[in-house]
């Protein structure tokens, strides 16, 4: 007696399993929205692929994943022109399909074929889909979703280079400000991989948009919202204090419209974001090559601005001896060069 039609179905190799996500994908675009069952079944092929080829990279808790299937999966994805449906299926897939394939896309991502990461190789032929990801934070549906694959991304210098030289780079400052505060948080998130994990490609990126970016990011240190104001002024240490974006922070040090920014951060409400602008000013004031405008406004401004540092402390009654000599050498020199004014 048969027992056959007890048996499961072969599991899909990485070539049949791409196939079935593209073939799956490629259906739905032609069923009419009036095909109300077609489309749902159709949605539950592909939702279902999408589960099939997270348990082909992670494992289903009882049979571990191989890497050579893995592997296999990340070149056919690509042959298949998967990846490039998947994106732009997203507005429609499920709460669940979408945290599948964030899963697999970071996985998929490192994938390496004779020393070559496949979809690395798929993205910067196809670079229209990071600009893509980055129009979607517009969609708070997904937004998160693509904040998460864009992050993936932005892990390659060459992918992270081609977002901050796109014209999409500057949707970032706006996204930040955005009333929804997860999708903002994410924005940010992005914002602040895109500025950070490279410091060259970075430097790079600030010699040739110098004006363009300050003049946008000066608006995020001034917002009227205190997060951004405070995350981005922790930001603007992390990148400008980076040794590849020396020439950068030279640069900054020596304009008096920085200077006047970091002077009203230094009388912000908030204690945070006093002692965070205190570490960028403290350049301004450091700085052996001060400009002569920079001398005339430290001058100037030098009874308020002793004033502002001796009531200022690390906060919740701490010593900080660091800080306070830090904090010491500044006053000295601000009534240096404001001695040095009246003569």
């Amino acid at each position: 007696m048969s027992f056959s039609f007890f048996k499961q179905s072969r599991p899909k190799t990485p070539q049949e399993l791409a196939k079935a996500i593209k073939d799956s994908l490629m259906a739905i675009d032609n069923i009419t929205a009036a095909e109300v069952k077609s489309l749902e079944k159709g949605m539950e092929e592909v939702e279902k692929n999408i589960m099939t080829m997270r348990t082909m990279v992670s494992g289903d808790g009882e049979v571990e994943p191989s890497a050579d299937q893995i592997t296999q999966l990340a070149l056919e994805i690509c042959n298949e022109d998967a990846i490039s449906l998947l994106f732009h299926k997203l507005p429609i897939l499920g709460w669940e399909a979408r945290k599948n394939l964030v899963h697999c896309w970071s996985i998929l991502l490192k994938q390496k074929v004779d020393s070559v990461n496949c979809c690395e190789q798929y993205m910067e032929k196809h670079l229209e889909l990071l600009e893509f990801l980055v129009v979607c934070y517009d969609n708070k549906e997904i937004a998160l979703t693509c904040g998460h694959m864009l992050r993936e991304c932005i892990k390659f210098p060459t992918l992270s280079k081609y977002i901050l030289e796109s014209p999409c780079f500057e949707l970032f400052f706006k996204f930040i400000e955005l009333p929804t505060f997860d999708v903002a948080s994410d924005a940010f998130s992005t914002f602040k991989d895109l500025m950070t994990k490279h410091p060259t490609a970075v430097s790079e990126y600030l010699t040739t948009h110098y004006n363009e970016f300050f003049e946008l990011y000066e608006k995020l240190l001034t917002s009227a919202n205190y997060v951004t104001r405070r995350q981005s002024l922790k930001l603007l240490s992390d990148f400008l204090l980076e040794s590849p974006s020396t020439n950068i922070m030279k640069r900054y040090i020596g304009e008096v419209r920085h200077l006047k920014v970091m002077m009203t951060l230094l009388k912000d409400s908030s204690k945070n974001i006093q002692l965070s602008a205190f570490h960028i000013f403290k350049v301004f004031v450091a700085n052996p090559n001060k400009p002569r405008d920079i001398k005339l406004i430290l001058a100037k401004n030098h009874e308020k601005l002793l004033a502002l540092l001796q009531s200022l402390s690390p906060g919740k009654g701490a010593e900080d001896d660091q800080f306070e000599e830090e904090k010491e050498l500044i006053i000295k020199e601000i009534d240096r060069v404001h001695r040095l004014a009246e003569i």
